[in-house]
Protein backbone atom coordinates (compact mmCIF):
# COMPACT_ATOMS: atom_id res chain seq x y z
CA UNK A 1 0.00 0.00 0.00
CA UNK A 2 1.42 3.40 -0.97
CA UNK A 3 1.56 6.36 1.47
CA UNK A 4 -1.26 8.02 -0.42
CA UNK A 5 -3.45 4.97 -0.01
CA UNK A 6 -2.57 4.72 3.71
CA UNK A 7 -3.83 8.26 4.28
CA UNK A 8 -6.86 8.00 1.99
CA UNK A 9 -10.23 9.24 3.28
CA UNK A 10 -11.72 5.81 2.61
CA UNK A 11 -9.20 4.12 4.91
CA UNK A 12 -9.83 6.68 7.64
CA UNK A 13 -13.58 6.03 7.40
CA UNK A 14 -13.04 2.26 7.52
CA UNK A 15 -10.84 2.54 10.60
CA UNK A 16 -13.43 4.76 12.31
CA UNK A 17 -16.21 2.31 11.52
CA UNK A 18 -14.07 -0.54 12.86
CA UNK A 19 -13.54 1.29 16.14
CA UNK A 20 -17.23 2.09 16.49
CA UNK A 21 -18.18 -1.48 15.61
CA UNK A 22 -15.94 -2.87 18.34
CA UNK A 23 -17.44 -0.47 20.89
CA UNK A 24 -20.94 -1.53 19.86
CA UNK A 25 -20.07 -5.22 20.22
CA UNK A 26 -18.56 -4.64 23.66
CA UNK A 27 -21.62 -2.71 24.78
CA UNK A 28 -23.98 -5.44 23.68
CA UNK A 29 -22.04 -8.53 24.75
CA UNK A 30 -19.91 -7.87 27.83
CA UNK A 31 -22.55 -6.80 30.32
CA UNK A 32 -20.52 -3.89 31.68
CA UNK A 33 -22.47 -1.80 34.13
CA UNK A 34 -23.39 1.73 33.20
CA UNK A 35 -23.86 4.04 36.18
CA UNK A 36 -26.08 7.02 35.47
CA UNK A 37 -25.05 10.37 36.92
CA UNK A 38 -28.25 11.23 38.77
CA UNK A 39 -28.15 14.21 41.13
CA UNK A 40 -28.80 13.37 44.78
CA UNK A 41 -29.46 15.63 47.76
CA UNK A 42 -26.57 16.62 49.98
CA UNK A 43 -23.98 19.32 50.55
CA UNK A 44 -23.83 21.72 47.61
CA UNK A 45 -20.38 22.46 46.28
CA UNK A 46 -21.65 25.64 44.61
CA UNK A 47 -23.12 26.89 47.90
CA UNK A 48 -19.93 25.96 49.75
CA UNK A 49 -17.78 27.92 47.30
CA UNK A 50 -20.12 30.92 47.50
CA UNK A 51 -19.87 30.94 51.31
CA UNK A 52 -16.07 30.65 51.07
CA UNK A 53 -15.95 33.62 48.70
CA UNK A 54 -17.95 35.76 51.16
CA UNK A 55 -15.74 34.95 54.16
CA UNK A 56 -12.83 37.13 55.30
CA UNK A 57 -9.76 36.84 57.52
CA UNK A 58 -8.13 40.10 58.63
CA UNK A 59 -10.62 41.82 56.32
CA UNK A 60 -9.03 40.03 53.37
CA UNK A 61 -10.79 37.58 51.04
CA UNK A 62 -9.84 33.93 51.25
CA UNK A 63 -7.73 32.51 48.41
CA UNK A 64 -9.67 31.19 45.45
CA UNK A 65 -9.95 27.41 45.13
CA UNK A 66 -7.83 27.52 41.96
CA UNK A 67 -4.96 29.33 43.65
CA UNK A 68 -1.67 27.42 43.08
CA UNK A 69 -0.85 24.97 45.86
CA UNK A 70 2.10 27.07 46.99
CA UNK A 71 -0.16 30.07 47.52
CA UNK A 72 -2.65 27.98 49.49
CA UNK A 73 0.14 26.59 51.68
CA UNK A 74 1.49 30.09 52.33
CA UNK A 75 -1.98 31.33 53.30
CA UNK A 76 -2.48 28.61 55.91
CA UNK A 77 1.03 29.11 57.27
CA UNK A 78 0.24 32.80 57.72
CA UNK A 79 -3.08 32.45 59.53
CA UNK A 80 -1.91 29.73 61.97
CA UNK A 81 -3.51 26.49 63.22
CA UNK A 82 -6.35 27.99 65.27
CA UNK A 83 -7.85 30.07 62.48
CA UNK A 84 -7.19 27.28 59.98
CA UNK A 85 -9.25 24.93 62.18
CA UNK A 86 -12.02 27.53 62.24
CA UNK A 87 -12.08 27.61 58.44
CA UNK A 88 -12.32 23.82 58.34
CA UNK A 89 -15.33 23.99 60.67
CA UNK A 90 -17.06 26.68 58.63
CA UNK A 91 -16.12 25.49 55.15
CA UNK A 92 -15.28 21.77 55.35
CA UNK A 93 -16.26 20.95 51.76
CA UNK A 94 -13.84 23.57 50.45
CA UNK A 95 -10.94 23.04 52.87
CA UNK A 96 -11.10 19.26 52.55
CA UNK A 97 -10.52 19.51 48.80
CA UNK A 98 -8.06 22.38 48.78
CA UNK A 99 -4.71 21.33 47.31
CA UNK A 100 -1.98 22.96 49.37
CA UNK A 101 -3.90 22.98 52.65
CA UNK A 102 -2.23 21.06 55.50
CA UNK A 103 -2.85 17.33 55.17
CA UNK A 104 -4.17 16.83 58.72
CA UNK A 105 -6.52 19.78 58.26
CA UNK A 106 -7.94 18.22 55.11
CA UNK A 107 -8.52 14.92 56.92
CA UNK A 108 -10.37 16.82 59.66
CA UNK A 109 -12.48 18.85 57.23
CA UNK A 110 -13.48 15.78 55.23
CA UNK A 111 -14.67 14.00 58.37
CA UNK A 112 -16.96 16.95 58.99
CA UNK A 113 -18.35 16.82 55.44
CA UNK A 114 -18.70 13.04 55.69
CA UNK A 115 -20.69 13.43 58.91
CA UNK A 116 -23.05 15.90 57.29
CA UNK A 117 -23.48 13.76 54.19
CA UNK A 118 -24.16 10.75 56.39
CA UNK A 119 -26.94 12.65 58.20
CA UNK A 120 -28.56 13.46 54.85
CA UNK A 121 -28.52 9.81 53.77
CA UNK A 122 -29.90 8.62 57.13
CA UNK A 123 -32.94 10.79 56.46
CA UNK A 124 -33.22 9.60 52.86
CA UNK A 125 -33.31 5.88 53.72
CA UNK A 126 -36.56 6.55 55.59
CA UNK A 127 -38.08 8.80 52.91
CA UNK A 128 -41.19 7.02 51.65
CA UNK A 129 -41.33 9.30 48.62
CA UNK A 130 -38.26 7.61 47.12
CA UNK A 131 -38.61 4.77 44.64
CA UNK A 132 -37.19 1.36 45.60
CA UNK A 133 -34.18 2.16 43.44
CA UNK A 134 -33.74 5.51 45.20
CA UNK A 135 -33.97 3.90 48.63
CA UNK A 136 -31.41 1.27 47.62
CA UNK A 137 -28.98 3.94 46.41
CA UNK A 138 -29.48 5.96 49.61
CA UNK A 139 -28.67 2.89 51.70
CA UNK A 140 -25.55 2.21 49.65
CA UNK A 141 -24.37 5.79 50.07
CA UNK A 142 -25.07 5.63 53.80
CA UNK A 143 -23.04 2.43 54.10
CA UNK A 144 -20.19 3.99 52.14
CA UNK A 145 -20.08 7.09 54.34
CA UNK A 146 -20.15 5.02 57.52
CA UNK A 147 -17.23 3.01 56.21
CA UNK A 148 -15.20 6.08 55.21
CA UNK A 149 -15.69 7.52 58.70
CA UNK A 150 -14.22 4.53 60.50
CA UNK A 151 -11.39 5.44 62.89
CA UNK A 152 -8.00 5.58 61.25
CA UNK A 153 -9.16 6.27 57.70
CA UNK A 154 -7.43 9.31 56.18
CA UNK A 155 -9.65 10.96 53.60
CA UNK A 156 -7.65 13.46 51.55
CA UNK A 157 -10.53 14.50 49.29
CA UNK A 158 -14.28 14.06 49.53
CA UNK A 159 -17.14 15.52 47.54
CA UNK A 160 -20.54 13.77 47.77
CA UNK A 161 -22.04 15.85 44.96
CA UNK A 162 -23.68 13.64 42.32
CA UNK A 163 -21.95 10.28 42.11
CA UNK A 164 -19.12 11.73 44.19
CA UNK A 165 -15.34 11.80 44.35
CA UNK A 166 -12.87 10.83 47.03
CA UNK A 167 -9.22 10.07 47.77
CA UNK A 168 -7.78 8.09 50.67
CA UNK A 169 -4.24 7.95 52.06
CA UNK A 170 -2.58 4.87 53.54
CA UNK A 171 0.55 5.66 55.53
CA UNK A 172 2.04 8.93 56.76
CA UNK A 173 1.86 11.29 53.79
CA UNK A 174 3.77 14.11 55.48
CA UNK A 175 6.80 11.93 56.32
CA UNK A 176 6.80 9.63 53.29
CA UNK A 177 9.85 9.43 51.04
CA UNK A 178 7.93 7.44 48.41
CA UNK A 179 4.34 8.26 47.45
CA UNK A 180 2.34 6.00 45.13
CA UNK A 181 -0.84 7.33 43.51
CA UNK A 182 -3.37 4.88 42.07
CA UNK A 183 -5.44 6.34 39.22
CA UNK A 184 -8.43 4.04 38.48
CA UNK A 185 -10.62 3.85 35.39
CA UNK A 186 -14.21 3.52 34.18
CA UNK A 187 -17.11 3.38 36.66
CA UNK A 188 -15.12 4.84 39.54
CA UNK A 189 -17.28 6.81 41.98
CA UNK A 190 -18.15 6.89 45.67
CA UNK A 191 -20.21 3.71 45.54
CA UNK A 192 -17.51 1.73 43.73
CA UNK A 193 -14.56 3.18 45.69
CA UNK A 194 -14.40 -0.04 47.69
CA UNK A 195 -15.97 -3.45 47.19
CA UNK A 196 -16.40 -6.68 49.10
CA UNK A 197 -16.56 -8.84 45.99
CA UNK A 198 -13.51 -8.39 43.73
CA UNK A 199 -12.00 -6.25 46.45
CA UNK A 200 -8.69 -5.60 44.72
CA UNK A 201 -10.38 -4.29 41.58
CA UNK A 202 -11.64 -1.19 43.44
CA UNK A 203 -9.46 1.83 44.35
CA UNK A 204 -9.48 1.27 48.13
CA UNK A 205 -8.53 -2.39 47.73
CA UNK A 206 -5.87 -1.56 45.14
CA UNK A 207 -4.28 0.89 47.58
CA UNK A 208 -4.46 -1.53 50.49
CA UNK A 209 -2.82 -4.26 48.45
CA UNK A 210 -0.07 -1.99 47.08
CA UNK A 211 0.69 -0.44 50.48
CA UNK A 212 1.10 -3.89 52.05
CA UNK A 213 3.28 -5.07 49.14
CA UNK A 214 5.51 -1.99 49.31
CA UNK A 215 6.10 -2.46 53.01
CA UNK A 216 7.04 -6.07 52.36
CA UNK A 217 9.32 -5.12 49.47
CA UNK A 218 11.20 -2.54 51.56
CA UNK A 219 10.32 -2.77 55.28
CA UNK A 220 12.37 0.28 56.21
CA UNK A 221 11.01 2.58 53.54
CA UNK A 222 8.70 5.44 54.48
CA UNK A 223 5.85 4.95 52.03
CA UNK A 224 2.37 6.29 51.47
CA UNK A 225 -0.23 5.19 48.94
CA UNK A 226 -3.13 7.31 47.69
CA UNK A 227 -6.29 5.73 46.29
CA UNK A 228 -7.14 8.65 44.02
CA UNK A 229 -10.75 8.57 42.85
CA UNK A 230 -10.93 12.36 42.83
CA UNK A 231 -12.07 12.83 39.24
CA UNK A 232 -15.24 12.21 37.28
CA UNK A 233 -14.67 8.90 35.50
CA UNK A 234 -16.69 7.61 32.53
CA UNK A 235 -19.83 5.77 33.52
CA UNK A 236 -19.80 2.47 31.70
CA UNK A 237 -18.57 2.00 28.14
CA UNK A 238 -19.76 4.74 25.86
CA UNK A 239 -18.68 7.98 24.28
CA UNK A 240 -16.97 9.25 27.45
CA UNK A 241 -14.89 6.08 27.72
CA UNK A 242 -13.79 6.30 24.09
CA UNK A 243 -12.83 10.00 24.11
CA UNK A 244 -10.50 12.17 26.17
CA UNK A 245 -12.96 14.74 27.51
CA UNK A 246 -13.10 13.43 31.08
CA UNK A 247 -9.40 12.58 30.99
CA UNK A 248 -8.59 16.22 30.25
CA UNK A 249 -10.54 17.43 33.29
CA UNK A 250 -9.14 14.67 35.49
CA UNK A 251 -5.57 15.34 34.33
CA UNK A 252 -5.76 18.92 35.61
CA UNK A 253 -6.82 17.60 39.03
CA UNK A 254 -4.05 14.99 39.06
CA UNK A 255 -1.39 17.57 38.23
CA UNK A 256 -2.61 19.77 41.09
CA UNK A 257 -2.46 16.82 43.48
CA UNK A 258 1.13 15.95 42.56
CA UNK A 259 2.18 19.58 42.84
CA UNK A 260 0.56 19.93 46.27
CA UNK A 261 1.87 16.79 47.98
CA UNK A 262 3.78 17.70 51.16
CA UNK A 263 7.56 17.37 51.44
CA UNK A 264 9.83 16.27 48.64
CA UNK A 265 8.90 12.58 48.30
CA UNK A 266 9.37 10.87 44.97
CA UNK A 267 6.02 10.07 43.35
CA UNK A 268 4.99 7.09 41.22
CA UNK A 269 1.69 6.93 39.34
CA UNK A 270 -0.09 3.61 38.79
CA UNK A 271 -2.75 4.11 36.14
CA UNK A 272 -5.29 1.40 35.38
CA UNK A 273 -7.50 1.20 32.29
CA UNK A 274 -9.04 4.63 31.51
CA UNK A 275 -6.85 6.01 34.28
CA UNK A 276 -3.91 5.51 31.90
CA UNK A 277 -5.62 7.81 29.39
CA UNK A 278 -5.80 10.45 32.12
CA UNK A 279 -2.14 9.89 33.06
CA UNK A 280 -1.10 10.23 29.43
CA UNK A 281 -2.88 13.57 29.14
CA UNK A 282 -1.35 14.76 32.43
CA UNK A 283 2.19 13.56 31.67
CA UNK A 284 3.64 16.72 30.06
CA UNK A 285 2.51 18.85 33.02
CA UNK A 286 3.58 16.59 35.87
CA UNK A 287 6.23 18.00 38.24
CA UNK A 288 9.75 16.57 38.24
CA UNK A 289 9.08 14.74 41.50
CA UNK A 290 6.98 12.23 39.50
CA UNK A 291 9.70 9.73 38.63
CA UNK A 292 7.63 6.79 37.37
CA UNK A 293 4.42 6.36 35.39
CA UNK A 294 3.13 2.79 35.17
CA UNK A 295 0.06 1.73 33.18
CA UNK A 296 -1.86 -1.55 33.27
CA UNK A 297 -4.67 -2.71 31.02
CA UNK A 298 -4.37 0.49 29.03
CA UNK A 299 -6.59 1.38 26.05
CA UNK A 300 -3.91 3.96 25.10
CA UNK A 301 -2.38 7.17 26.39
CA UNK A 302 -3.47 9.44 23.50
CA UNK A 303 -0.01 9.35 21.93
CA UNK A 304 1.75 7.08 19.44
CA UNK A 305 5.11 6.89 21.24
CA UNK A 306 6.19 7.15 24.87
CA UNK A 307 8.51 10.01 23.92
CA UNK A 308 5.44 12.05 22.93
CA UNK A 309 4.34 12.08 26.58
CA UNK A 310 7.10 14.67 27.07
CA UNK A 311 7.89 13.61 30.61
CA UNK A 312 11.23 12.74 32.24
CA UNK A 313 9.41 10.06 34.26
CA UNK A 314 10.12 6.43 33.41
CA UNK A 315 7.15 4.95 31.52
CA UNK A 316 6.21 1.35 32.35
CA UNK A 317 3.45 -0.79 30.83
CA UNK A 318 1.96 -4.23 31.42
CA UNK A 319 -1.01 -6.26 30.26
CA UNK A 320 -2.22 -9.67 31.34
CA UNK A 321 -2.75 -12.22 28.58
CA UNK A 322 -6.44 -12.57 29.57
CA UNK A 323 -7.21 -8.84 29.57
CA UNK A 324 -10.00 -8.03 27.10
CA UNK A 325 -8.51 -4.56 26.52
CA UNK A 326 -6.16 -6.24 24.03
CA UNK A 327 -9.14 -6.66 21.68
CA UNK A 328 -9.98 -2.95 21.65
CA UNK A 329 -8.52 -1.18 18.57
CA UNK A 330 -5.56 0.89 19.72
CA UNK A 331 -6.02 3.88 17.47
CA UNK A 332 -7.37 7.42 17.52
CA UNK A 333 -9.59 8.68 14.71
CA UNK A 334 -11.56 11.90 14.92
CA UNK A 335 -11.20 12.03 18.70
CA UNK A 336 -12.46 8.45 19.16
CA UNK A 337 -9.96 6.03 20.68
CA UNK A 338 -6.80 6.63 22.67
CA UNK A 339 -3.89 5.94 20.35
CA UNK A 340 -1.18 3.30 20.23
CA UNK A 341 -0.95 0.24 22.46
CA UNK A 342 1.47 1.00 25.34
CA UNK A 343 2.64 -2.64 25.48
CA UNK A 344 3.58 -2.68 21.80
CA UNK A 345 7.39 -2.72 21.57
CA UNK A 346 7.41 0.21 19.16
CA UNK A 347 5.60 2.39 21.73
CA UNK A 348 8.80 2.51 23.75
CA UNK A 349 7.60 1.84 27.31
CA UNK A 350 9.51 -0.47 29.67
CA UNK A 351 7.47 -3.68 29.61
CA UNK A 352 6.73 -5.52 32.86
CA UNK A 353 5.39 -8.97 33.61
CA UNK A 354 1.78 -9.19 34.74
CA UNK A 355 1.84 -12.93 35.40
CA UNK A 356 -0.97 -14.00 37.71
CA UNK A 357 -3.16 -10.97 37.05
CA UNK A 358 -6.19 -12.71 35.60
CA UNK A 359 -8.42 -10.46 33.52
CA UNK A 360 -8.74 -6.69 33.37
CA UNK A 361 -9.10 -6.02 37.10
CA UNK A 362 -6.55 -8.41 38.58
CA UNK A 363 -3.36 -6.33 38.50
CA UNK A 364 -3.40 -5.54 42.23
CA UNK A 365 -4.23 -9.06 43.41
CA UNK A 366 -1.83 -10.23 46.16
CA UNK A 367 0.75 -12.72 44.94
CA UNK A 368 0.78 -11.54 41.31
CA UNK A 369 3.93 -10.42 39.51
CA UNK A 370 2.03 -7.31 38.46
CA UNK A 371 1.60 -6.24 42.10
CA UNK A 372 5.19 -7.17 42.90
CA UNK A 373 6.40 -5.00 40.05
CA UNK A 374 4.23 -2.09 41.16
CA UNK A 375 5.60 -2.36 44.70
CA UNK A 376 9.20 -2.44 43.45
CA UNK A 377 8.61 0.72 41.43
CA UNK A 378 6.85 2.37 44.36
CA UNK A 379 9.83 1.93 46.70
CA UNK A 380 12.48 2.37 44.03
CA UNK A 381 13.76 -1.22 44.15
CA UNK A 382 14.18 -1.53 40.39
CA UNK A 383 16.45 -4.55 40.70
CA UNK A 384 13.43 -6.56 41.92
CA UNK A 385 11.43 -5.96 38.75
CA UNK A 386 10.34 -8.86 36.56
CA UNK A 387 10.35 -7.83 32.92
CA UNK A 388 7.87 -9.04 30.34
CA UNK A 389 9.21 -11.66 27.91
CA UNK A 390 9.16 -9.04 25.15
CA UNK A 391 11.51 -6.78 27.14
CA UNK A 392 13.93 -8.77 29.28
CA UNK A 393 15.99 -5.67 30.08
CA UNK A 394 13.18 -3.36 31.20
CA UNK A 395 15.16 -2.10 34.20
CA UNK A 396 18.28 -1.36 32.20
CA UNK A 397 19.87 2.06 32.51
CA UNK A 398 18.45 2.80 35.97
CA UNK A 399 21.23 3.67 38.37
CA UNK A 400 20.93 2.36 41.90
CA UNK A 401 18.03 1.76 44.22
CA UNK A 402 16.20 4.52 46.03
CA UNK A 403 16.89 4.74 49.76
CA UNK A 404 14.21 4.65 52.48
Amino acid sequence: MTPVEADSPLLVVLRTLLALAVVFVLLTTTGWTTISHRPVPGPSRAAALAAWARDRIDHRPLPGPNTPAGGIAAFFARIGPARAAGLAERHPLVVGNLDGAPTALRYRANRITLGRALTVERDRVHDTRLSPEGLHEAQRRLDRFVSLMRPGRQILAFDPTGTGRTAEVLGDLTRARHVSVIVPGVDTNLLTFQKTHRRYGAPAGMAESLYRAERQASPGARVAVIAWADYTAPAGVGVDAMTGRLAEAGAARLVRLTEALPGDARVALFCHSYGSVLCGVAAPRLPARVTDLAVAGSPGMRVERATELRTPARVWAMRDADDWIADVPHLEVGGVGHGADPVAPEFGARLLSARGAIGHSGYFEPGTESLGNFAAIGVGSYGQLVCAPADNACHGGISGTEGP
